[in-house]
């Protein structure tokens, strides 16, 4: 329901090449600044019988985009794609499913250059500090981009959809690009402004 009363409901179903909002996305990513989600259903599927992780040192974010672009253009299906600069700058894939998939990706990801064998301690490690993290939210492609701006903070970057959490003191460039399409959404939505605003 909108704060204005209307009530919008899609049925579950995904519709293409359709203008306007993914409303799923809207209302799931605004983090109940647009409205109050009353009812959610999740699909549940068995736990996977293999995990891997796996990771590719990069010597700059220049050349942890064309990484980052050459997974995307691959066949493979990452559930993991983080880019983390715990100990050096590291992208990580995860693969999760039947032996023989993960096995198959796990070949294609070493031809890109993922040659390590690693975990996701870098995540642990990163939310177990007592700072709590700054958000920034950008396009996927803009995300080395935006990194460049944040110097030697400590981060991680989910690359395949855009979050970025940072320890650095502050957002980097000033006002974020989508800081005004924020706004715009929430007058559009909420015009009342009865939900809270967005924190950056």
């Amino acid at each position: 329901m909108l704060a204005d009363g209307r009530v919008i409901s899609s049925g579950g179903k995904v519709v293409k090449n359709v203008a306007g909002y993914d409303l799923h996305k809207l209302f799931i990513g605004a983090r109940g600044t647009l409205g109050v989600i009353v009812e959610a259903t999740f699909k549940l599927r068995p736990l996977p019988e293999r995990e891997e992780f796996v990771a590719a040192r990069c010597e700059s974010l220049a050349q942890a985009e064309k990484v980052i672009e050459a997974v995307l253009a691959s066949p493979v299906t990452p559930v993991v794609l983080d880019l983390h600069n715990r100990d050096s700058l590291s992208l990580v894939l995860g693969f999760a499913g039947s032996r023989e998939e993960v096995d198959w990706q796990l070949d294609e990801a070493r031809k890109l250059g993922f040659l390590e064998t690693t975990t996701l301690s870098h995540e642990h490690d990163f939310w177990a500090k007592p700072e709590a993290p700054r958000r920034i939210s950008v396009l996927p492609s803009r995300v080395c981009e935006t990194l460049g701006g944040l110097g030697s903070a400590p981060f991680i970057a989910r690359a395949g959809n855009g979050m970025i959490w940072h320890r650095g003191t502050a957002t980097p460039g000033g006002e974020l690009p989508n800081a005004k399409l924020t706004q715009r959404v929430k007058d559009a939505f909420d015009s009342t402004h009865i939900f809270p605003e967005p924190s950056l």
